[in-house]
């Protein structure tokens, strides 16, 4: 009689059994770190880089290490440059003269000639030996 149930039991599942199925399954890693997919992986992995990163830039460096009194100094340099120019400028379109001569101001020493072109300004930074020679037109 046992037998009788089971065939019987099997027979009336039979009926709702169906075959089974299958799908692919295909691991996509979403991590960024283990190579996800994505397009906005960039931005992980440049934050990731950066974290990282033990080598300072030399830039960022040699600004954030920015003395104020050697700020307040290439201030005061600039500021006398821009005077000095302004006056050049003046002297030759316009009231006021400088003398020809020689000044040193700040790192750099100022070489102004007169000439018949015009006036010759020569600029020299004498620890690097860098020079530049600008010459003013005189006046029409």
């Amino acid at each position: 009689m046992k037998i009788f149930f089971t065939l019987l039991l099997l027979a009336a599942l039979g009926g709702w059994a169906r075959p089974a199925q299958a799908q692919r399954f295909v691991y996509e890693p979403i991590n960024p770190a283990f190579g996800g997919s994505g397009t906005f992986n960039y931005s992980w992995l440049q934050a990731s880089a950066t974290a990282q990163n033990r080598i300072q830039d030399p830039v960022q460096a040699s600004t954030a290490a920015t003395d104020p009194l050697t700020q307040f100094t290439a201030n005061i340099n600039q500021q006398v440059l821009s005077q000095l120019t302004s006056r050049l400028i003046t002297s030759q379109f316009g009231q006021g003269a400088i003398k020809a001569g020689s000044y040193n101001v700040g790192n750099y020493q100022i070489q102004i000639t007169p000439g018949a072109g015009g006036i010759t300004v020569q600029v020299t930074d004498p620890t690097t030996g860098n020079q530049t020679i600008i010459t003013i037109p005189n006046g029409l």
